[in-house]
């Protein structure tokens, strides 16, 4: 029989380590989309995290109906630590295992909870399969982060909190989405006693299992998912929260890496905090919802869900949040190579700011600019810029979505080779760990030369990598194969116009 989520929400046990956290007003954020904008600030949990409320209620549910010495998890982050300080609250042993590419600072922060952890794999999915293996041998329970009744209960009462903070009620309530458990309890509890609310499901781009899984009507495995927004990185929805909520969710919305780096902006102005990325996800997604179907006046609700961030990230994120509020625009242009161009080229700007300006003399005849270029009124005003630069005689190549221009294109803007051959470019993520860089290199050999490499760490458990190999047509089945064998996920970008303008 399926669980009576409405009771099992009202009976949660999660105050015992849980806060009751605030339900915050966005005034600035309100006035600029025309609707009155609230912040759950789950960020402001002991573990700045949502995630210890259901791990403690699925520990405490289990020691009322059995003898628990010790629990066992798997985590790269947040869980792991609502599931440590849990354990040490209750008096209890936990094990913790984490991938070898968790930021130290993770690891440390669990470990001074009193866990005890076990590094293993490159990622969470060979991390959660060893941590299977331990639980008879170490004779403990296992507490999987959202695939649980209790674990979803125990986040429900976020829902619960919603509908006691608020006093008419949200007209919507837009919560993050990585294997469910936040979005089953959330939606449990607010349809079975206000239906009429709206509950929208906000996923990243590259991460969109539950959108895929409603298009299929069952769940779907992915087969590899982006990891800026690390803490909703999820290959699959969860069994249990997809049948809670496949037939009484209003609605998926993604959103993409720019789009959540504005979002932790838009948390900083409103709060002084910083989100981590699925952190800002839900108000991400909430200002693209509101675009997308011009929704004024209306009550909404966005839950912060954490603030775990490497203050390393910072960077990155500063660098794409005016970029995910479309406030500015990134473009490669061609100008004649001659005295006057740049001038003239300003001069067609108006009074625009440039942002960026990167350029390297090429040869007698042409010269390209890379730049960016604030904008005032968003995409329409990007759309009558670019027209207005080709009536004005350039060629301009728009280079706002391009991800590798984004990464790295814009740091390695300087000049070509000559009379280089058969150059082949491929954009990789490596993991962060000592020996990844060697482990590439070995793969490929000595039969190829690098051409071209640049690398930057975002303080995220991959790195971003761009590499250029000298290589004949007829030897790159060879290449590829490696390269799969390898297992890092990689992009061929020979054809991108960054590289073709800039570097190619």
């Amino acid at each position: 029989m399926p669980p009576n989520y409405l009771q099992k929400i009202l009976n949660a046990r999660v105050y015992d380590v849980a806060e009751r956290t605030p339900l915050q007003y966005a005034e600035k954020l309100s006035a600029r989309y025309h609707n009155r904008i609230w912040l759950k600030r789950e960020d402001l949990q002991p573990v700045f995290s949502f995630k210890l409320r259901g791990a403690y209620n699925k520990i405490y549910q289990l020691m009322q109906q059995q003898k628990v010495e010790k629990v066992v998890s798997a985590s790269a982050g947040n869980h792991a630590q609502g599931v440590a300080l849990a354990a040490q609250r209750l008096g209890i042993k936990a094990i913790i295992v984490m991938p070898k590419t968790t930021p130290p600072i993770k690891v440390e922060a669990v470990r001074a909870l009193g866990a005890r952890i076990e590094l293993v794999g490159d990622t969470y999915d060979e991390a959660y399969e060893y941590s299977l293996t331990l639980v008879e041998k170490e004779n403990a329970s296992y507490i999987h982060p959202y695939d649980d009744p209790d674990v979803i209960a125990g986040q429900g009462t976020i829902g619960m909190e919603i509908l006691q903070q608020h006093k008419t009620g949200p007209d919507m309530v837009f919560v993050p989405v990585g294997g469910g458990g936040l979005l089953a309890g959330v939606c449990a509890y607010i349809k079975a006693l206000r239906p009429h609310i709206k509950v929208i499901g906000v996923e990243s781009e590259d991460s969109a299992c539950l959108a895929a899984a409603m298009r299929a009507g069952k769940r779907v495995r992915l087969s590899q998912v982006g990891l800026f927004a690390d803490g909703v990185a999820v290959r699959e929805i969860g069994k249990e929260p997809f049948r809670v909520v496949h037939k009484i969710l209003d609605d998926v919305i993604l959103v993409n890496t720019d789009e959540i780096c504005a979002a932790i902006k838009d948390v900083f102005d409103a709060s002084r905090s910083i989100a981590e990325p699925a952190g800002a996800l839900a108000l991400a997604g909430l200002k693209k919802y509101v675009q997308q179907h011009d929704i004024k006046n209306q009550e909404l609700v966005a839950i912060v869900s954490g603030a775990n961030m490497n203050f390393d990230r910072l960077r990155h994120v500063s660098e794409r949040a005016e970029l995910g509020e479309h406030r500015e625009m990134l473009m490669a242009v061609k100008v004649p190579e001659r005295p006057g161009s740049f001038r003239a080229f300003c001069r067609a700007l108006g009074k625009r700011s440039i942002t960026e300006f990167n350029y390297r003399y090429a040869d007698a005849e042409k010269a390209y600019i890379f730049a960016g270029i604030e904008l005032a009124r968003g995409p329409d005003e990007q759309a009558e810029l670019l027209a207005r630069l080709a009536n004005k005689g350039f060629e301009v190549v728009d280079m706002t979505d391009n991800e590798m221009a984004k990464m790295h294109i814009r740091y390695m803007v300087g000049g070509r080779p000559q009379n280089l051959q058969d150059e082949l470019i491929l954009r990789l993520e490596f993991p962060e760990r000592p020996g990844a860089l060697m482990t590439f290199l070995d793969s490929i050999g000595q039969a190829w030369n690098i051409t071209l490499f640049h690398y930057r760490n975002h303080g995220a458990a991959y790195g971003r990598v761009l590499v250029g190999l000298q290589i004949p047509n007829s030897e790159r089945a060879q290449l590829h194969k490696s390269l799969r064998a390898l297992g890092y996920d990689y992009h061929e970008e020979s054809s991108n116009p960054a590289y073709q303008l800039f570097l190619g």
